[in-house]
């Protein structure tokens, strides 16, 4: 009897095991999946605006979360010339700079407020953009490439301890709770993880990019 017990709990750990490999393959697909568009691939012509949308949602296709989601629309590109996160159209075409630009926006605004985006990317647009000397937003985008795609080899790592780690919490739950709880403690975890680096990008948004504001603030605290 006492044998039969011994080999169901082999069996339910075996299960547990194969069920975390499973998951870690899953989610790390998805991080293979997650890049910005290699500079080598963005057209040195300029677009028009149609050329644009086609573009990036055949490039960026692989970060969409369901088939039919849009990268970016006419409307988008507008309202982002329109609240300066972009310079505007050059004779209602869009170049290797403005499509770099809104590569960065695209993956901006899945973290930040479009506020805060305009914050980070006028400054760097009336700096960089068509500079005529020194560094330029080609620059820029090209160490961003390469600084996310450093930072994916650690986000593979973390993602790994992560699955590992989950498997610490909830473990005296039987086999299908245990799933399903192993899963709300990654969401937890993942979600912490955002809210934390979010409330640390809005802390330096607003200590180097909303400085203004900040010392109006100041003054106004101190009337």
């Amino acid at each position: 009897m006492a044998s039969k017990k011994h080999t169901n709990g082999s069996d339910s750990s075996g299960r547990s095991s194969e069920k975390s490999k499973e998951l870690l393959f899953y989610l790390l697909d998805a991080v293979d999946k997650v890049d910005l568009i290699d500079p080598s691939e963005i057209p040195d012509i300029s677009l028009y605006m149609d050329q644009v949308t086609t573009y990036m949602d055949d490039h960026l296709k692989q970060a969409r979360r369901h088939d039919e989601d849009k990268i970016l629309t006419k409307t988008m590109i507008n309202n982002y010339a329109k609240n300066k996160l972009l310079p505007p159209p050059e004779r209602k075409k869009y170049t290797r700079e403005h499509i770099m630009l809104l590569v960065l926006i695209y993956y901006f605004k899945g973290t930040l407020s479009l506020q805060d985006i305009q914050a980070v990317l006028e400054p760097i647009g009336e700096k960089y953009f068509h500079a005529s000397s020194g560094r330029g937003i080609d620059d820029l985008y090209s160490e961003i490439v390469r600084m996310n795609r450093d930072r994916q080899k650690n986000f593979r790592e973390d993602v790994n301890d992560m699955v590992d780690t989950a498997a610490d919490y909830f473990s005296d739950a039987q086999d299908r709770e245990r799933e399903f709880l192993r899963v709300l403690a990654m969401i937890n975890m993942l979600s912490y993880d955002v809210f934390v680096r979010r409330m640390l990008i809005e802390k330096l948004i607003d200590r180097y990019f909303h400085e203004d504001d900040a010392q109006q603030d100041d003054a106004a605290r101190k009337k």
